[in-house]
Formats: structure tokens, C-alpha cells, sequence
């Protein structure tokens, strides 16, 4: 059978594959966004050239010893609380032993049998429906380096310049069960350590590296063997890769072939996923606790301290963006998938009032135009201020949301013009003079008895007909909802 796929359609949660249902769970590595590393005093600066921010602690030279970042407790303290985890007041560090060579001490300093930040889960939508991802813990650890294939000259380099770079892992419970719910709630891991500031999310750079555990299994039998996808550093990729390796995994066993547990790769140029080496257990690392590093104690009192200083959370700004703006939940939680977009809405609502119209508007127009661009908020050349006058022209009546697109049409391009001066030169206003707008709706009236004999037999579509003409009349300046209080009393 071959294991080449035409159809990337995205597998759903509601489908069953051949019979098989979907098993994912997730290991996510956060980059901290520490200005050092967690056991040096080496810098993290991306892009430098190699092995210049590597010093004798990162090399693992004789008689160096490491000591903790502070600033990595505090971010993975703020971590565990964005995500009601429980931030273990006593944890410990190991030597994870492996032998690789962008790995100077032989072993990784990470935590196994007592992490910082115990259980907790994540929250997203998927669609209109609600989705939790159970976590089951969040590890502080140091990166390896990096080797450099030059296959020019046929020779590999190291460069250690990430070599201890501070890392947070995330990792799941196996609850996903589609590669849509996936991306979902990699994108909403992606929020939270980017809102909350301790990590830039930069997935090109890798400070946000995701690795998915598939397996595939029949409903109700227990846990198939998984294969996990490495570095998975977009979420178009992810999604791609997570669905290739589903189908490869049914096809495999609808041949009578067993999963053998095992690390792979995707190819995003052929789209396929290709075993790199036999999958590792807990046991084949070897971990022993370090015996350079003291346990980590957090005490009560840091933890409340971290609490107090972290910025409004986003699942605590949607429930007060529907408990204080009357927003539906889908709508508080599209406007806080970025802190940007929620500050920007929150700007332009409290100059106009109108948190409803705001948020239609920057979900629909601007957002549109934002994704032509393939540009997110900062790039948009509407301040607050003038998408909150554009609104309130709308709700006061001046203009109709068809003028109020034309206004933002010039705003776009000339982005120092105000709503007044653009609605007064394009000639916008709405017509207010109602002894005008009652001449034309008589004038359409009596020139259309056809649609006004179907309206008043009960044919409600005529009414449209009759809009149309008069929008038409008045140049597509009269008020549409005078229009049809107008017509509705003269059909009456």
C-alpha cells in the first residue's frame, strides 16, 4: 500500500480513520527570554556569530559549576500560574545522560522526577467549541548546541552558542485527538508564553520548538505505540505533518505491520515524515540527580509576589471583555488571541463606547486588510482614536457602513486625514432631512405598485425591492433604517 497522500485535508476530531481513532500529546520547548543563560552568565542573544556566546561554564571545562538563573524560576513561576499549575515548592535537577557532540558535558541538566511546575491545562477553542488540554508538567532545562552541516565541503561543525540556553518544557497529557485540535492548542501555548512575556515565540529562531506523539488506536483500546515528530517549528507544517503520519500509521497496521516506537522528521518538501532513530525511554537516559545544583526552593511568598506583578491574563481579559463590554465569549476570546489587537480594542472602545461595533470591525475590515498584508496589528495605520470616530458616525447615523468603508479606504492610504474631513470632501453624510427621504420613498412608491401589491400580500422580499430604489434615488444616501420605518408606515 502506498503511503504517498493526495488528500491534506485536515483529519477532524469527529472522524474516524479506517476505524482508528486519534491519539496526540505534545512536548513543547519555550525558549526563556532571559537576557542569560540558566546556569552561565553567557548571553542568548540569537544570530551571533558561532561559538561566541559560549564561556567556560557552557563549554563544560574542568572545575566550572553552574549556577541557577533566577530570572528562568521566576518565568516558569508565571508559567505555571497562567495555567493553574501547582509550582512545587521543592524541586530538583538531573543529569540527563546522552552522548552527542553538541553536548560538551556528556549530559543535559534538566529535571525529571521533581519538576517546578506540576499539572495544570490549557484552554481553546476549536471552532465554537471549547477544548482543555490536561498538562502533566513544565521542567526548567538547558539546550544543547547546534550542529552545522556544510555538505559543500562535506564536513559538520558545532556551534555551542545555544549550549545552556534556558528552556521551559511543556508537556501534555495524550488529549488531542485530531491534528485541528492540535494547532489549536499550539497556538494558544504559543498566546500565553508570548502575552505573559517569557518567551518571544519566535518559531524560525526556535524559541518555540514543538515535538507531537501520534499514535492511532481502536475506540476503546488502550494506547497504540506512538512516534514522535521533532522540531516542528510552524503550524502549518504541524498540522501537515500530524495528518501524513496518522494516515502512515493506519496504513502500516491495515497491512498486518506493527509501529515500532521511534523519532522522526518532517520533510515539509514532500511532505512526509521519515524515522531519524529508535525512540527513547526515561530509563535509556540514566537520569541521577546533580549533585552540583541544590535543590530548587520556591517559597510561598515568591510565588504570591510573581502572581501580583503578572500582566491581566487573557482567559481572565475575555471573561471581563464579556462581563464588562457584553461581548459574546467567542468574540472576547478572538480579541485576545494577541495583546496587541485586545489593547487596541480596548482604545478605541473606551473613546467611543461602542464595544460591539469596535470589535465587529477590527475582526472584520481590518483584519481582512491586516491578513492581505500578511501584516498583524502593529501595522495598521488606523490609530484607536479614528476607528472609534468612524464607529461613532456609524451609530449616530451620519454615515452608512457602506460610506463608513469608503472612509476607512482613504484613512488606509492617507492615515493623517480624521473621519470628519474625509465624510465632508467624499460628500458621505447620510440624507437627514426627512421631508426629502419621505419625497423619494413616495416618488418609489408610485412608481413600483407591482412590489407594493406583493408586500402587502404577504410577500416580505418586495420590501428589498423597494429599499433598493430608494437607496438608488437617494444616491445611496438615505438612512436605511428611516428607509424601512418609512415604508412600513406608508405600507401599513
Amino acid at each position: 500500500m502506498s503511503t504517498t497522500f493526495q488528500d491534506d485535508k485536515p483529519v477532524t476530531a469527529s472522524l474516524l480513520i479506517m476505524g482508528y481513532e486519534v491519539v496526540i500529546g505534545f512536548e513543547t520547548h519555550a525558549q526563556l527570554s532571559t537576557q542569560s543563560k540558566i546556569f552561565s552568565r553567557a548571553p542568548t542573544a540569537f544570530g551571533a556569530e558561532p561559538n561566541t556566546q559560549a564561556c567556560a561554564v557552557d563549554l563544560a571545562l574542568p572545575g566550572t559549576l553552574p549556577v541557577m538563573n533566577k530570572g528562568a524560576v521566576e518565568r516558569a513561576i508565571e508559567f505555571g500560574l497562567a495555567v493553574g499549575s501547582h509550582i512545587a515548592e521543592r524541586s530538583i535537577f538531573a543529569r540527563k545522560n546522552y552522548f552527542y557532540p553538541d553536548l560538551p558535558k556528556g549530559y543535559q541538566i534538566s529535571q525529571f522526577e521533581i519538576p517546578v511546575v506540576q499539572g495544570g491545562a490549557v484552554e481553546f477553542y476549536l471552532g465554537d467549541e471549547k477544548k482543555s488540554v490536561r498538562l502533566v508538567r513544565a521542567h526548567l532545562e538547558e539546550d544543547a548546541g547546534k550542529s552545522l552541516h556544510e555538505d559543500f565541503i562535506g564536513q559538520t561543525g558545532i556551534d555551542l552558542n545555544r549550549a545552556g540556553t534556558p528552556l521551559l518544557e511543556i508537556v501534555t497529557e495524550p488529549d488531542m485527538r485530531s491534528s485541528a485540535e492540535a494547532v489549536a492548542y499550539a497556538k494558544e501555548l504559543h498566546k500565553i508564553v508570548t502575552w505573559i512575556g517569557i518567551c518571544d515565540g519566535n518559531m524560525q529562531e526556535g524559541s518555540f520548538r514543538c515535538d507531537a506523539n501520534v499514535s492511532v488506536r481502536k475506540p476503546g483500546a488502550g494506547f497504540g505505540t506512538r512516534r514522535e515528530i521533532k522540531n516542528l517549528n510552524s503550524f502549518k507544517f504541524m498540522q501537515q505533518a500530524i495528518d501524513y503520519e496518522i494516515r502512515w500509521q493506519i496504513e502500516e497496521l491495515a497491512d498486518g505491520r506493527a509501529i515500532q516506537q521511534a523519532t522522526v522528521l518532517f520533510n515539509p518538501d514532500t511532505g512526509e515524515t521519515r524515522a531519524m532513530r529508535t525512540k527513547e525511554d526515561a530509563a535509556d537516559y540514566r537520569y541521577f540527580p546533580d549533585p552540583d545544583l541544590p535543590p530548587l526552593v520556591i517559597a510561598p511568598e515568591w510565588v504570591e509576589r510573581v502572581r501580583r506583578e503578572m500582566t491581566e491574563l487573557p482567559r481572565l481579559m475575555a471573561q471581563r471583555f464579556v462581563r464588562d463590554y457584553g461581548l459574546s465569549d467567542y468574540d472576547a476570546n478572538t480579541l485576545t488571541q494577541n495583546r496587541e489587537v485586545a489593547a487596541y480594542f480596548e482604545a478605541a472602545t473606551q473613546t467611543c463606547g461602542q464595544p460591539k461595533l469596535v470589535g465587529n470591525w477590527i475582526m472584520g475590515e481590518i483584519s481582512r486588510r491586516l491578513k492581505l498584508l500578511e501584516a498583524d496589528i502593529s501595522a495598521c495605520p488606523i490609530t484607536p482614536a479614528q476607528l472609534a470616530q468612524l464607529v461613532g458616525r456609524i451609530q449616530d447615523g451620519t454615515i452608512s457602513n457602506n460610506a463608513a468603508r469608503q472612509v476607512l479606504d482613504v484613512l488606509w492610504s492617507e492615515p493623517q486625514g480624521t473621519v470628519d474631513a474625509i465624510i465632508e470632501a467624499k460628500g458621505l453624510k447620510q440624507m437627514s432631512d426627512t421631508g426629502a427621504l419621505e419625497s423619494i420613498v413616495d416618488t418609489v412608491l408610485a412608481a413600483n405598485p407591482k412590489n407594493v401589491a406583493e408586500f402587502r400580500a404577504g410577500n416580505t422580499k418586495a420590501l428589498n425591492a423597494l429599499v433598493g430604489q430608494i437607496m438608488k434615488g437617494s444616491q445611496g444616501k438615505a438612512n436605511p433604517q428611516q428607509v424601512n420605518a418609512l415604508l412600513l408606515q406608508k405600507l401599513a
